[in-house]
């Protein structure tokens, strides 16, 4: 054997590398592509919660701030809300990888390729042209709150862009001429402004869901927990329909306040409601959660 001839032991093993260095590659590439994703969607439920909460403290006369929620609680009182679009944006990737792999089958076939072109050429300028109407509808009515607006624009930006990508990969290899735009730079631009318009269709949303919610409080404040408060201290609460009772003695005072409601406990804090509470004429009262104060809580039903 001459010393020159390929040793076949040697071949295998870079093959072998050759074979290893590829998967790390498509691992690396899948990691890059799950990656960002993850992140939006928890910055979605965060920012989702926040803006909810923020968007029912106002409606009620309050700050967010009073409740000292963590991130932790703005995600936990998002999921609720968030769950059912959450899981058809996850049913609608997977049949949009079904549909990209059966189209990308059908290029394999020469004969598909004229008609997947004009096809995907078609769907680029309708899903561009319907993102541009969109937003001309949001430009020229500032006033209005469109809800799903967003969402619709970031579609057609999709749906655009995958034409976009469909439509190249349908040209033969010989007829493909030098790109000028680094294909990973315009495919950054178009997350970055796709993550955009989900943060601002979320933020709407979120916040028509928080005044509906402070809008339940109204319609729904009977069935919200009693509470009965115990101070030995005045506590000169002048909430509608709350009753100041003494139930001490002059060595010992005590007062008791009825005609309350629980709204929430939270940041060192407990929340609550007088009977009967209105958006235009209810008091919320805030007491310290420190055991200054004793409150005994009973089932709303049981009244």
């Amino acid at each position: 054997m001459s010393e020159h001839e390929a040793d076949p032991v040697a071949a295998d093993g870079a093959d072998q590398r050759s074979l290893i260095n590829t998967r790390w590659q498509r691992t690396l590439e899948v990691l890059s592509v799950i990656g960002p994703p993850l992140t939006v969607a928890t910055a979605l439920l965060v920012y989702f919660g926040w803006a909810r909460t923020d968007a029912q403290a106002k409606s009620m006369g309050l700050d967010v701030s009073l409740f000292g929620y963590t991130v932790q609680d703005f995600i936990l009182r998002s999921i609720q809300s968030l769950f059912q679009p959450l899981a058809w944006l996850v049913v609608i990737g997977l049949l949009w990888l079904m549909l990209d792999r059966a189209v990308a089958k059908l290029m394999e076939t020469a004969r598909h390729r004229d008609s997947i072109r004009r096809t995907a050429t078609a769907v680029m300028l309708l899903g561009f042209a319907y993102a541009a109407v969109m937003w001309v509808a949001i430009v020229t009515q500032p006033e209005r709150v469109l809800l799903y607006v967003p969402y619709l624009i970031a579609t057609g930006l999709v749906v655009g862009a995958w034409g976009l990508s469909v439509r190249r990969r349908a040209v033969p290899p010989a007829g493909r001429t030098l790109r000028i735009t680094p294909r990973g730079l315009e495919r950054s631009l178009i997350f970055v402004l796709v993550t955009l318009l989900l943060f601002w269709g979320t933020s709407d949303y979120a916040q028509a869901l928080g005044r509906g919610a402070a809008l339940d409080y109204q319609e729904r404040s009977a069935l919200l927990p009693t509470a009965v408060v115990y101070s030995k201290a005045r506590l000169a609460v002048t909430a509608p329909n709350v009753r100041e009772v003494s139930a001490g003695t002059e060595a010992e005072p005590l007062y008791r306040y009825t005609g309350l409601r629980l709204l929430v406990v939270s940041g060192g804090r407990i929340f609550l409601l007088n009977d009967g509470w209105t958006l235009a004429a209810g008091r919320v009262v805030v007491l310290p959660d420190d055991g200054s104060v004793r409150v005994e809580y009973g089932n709303a039903a049981a009244d």
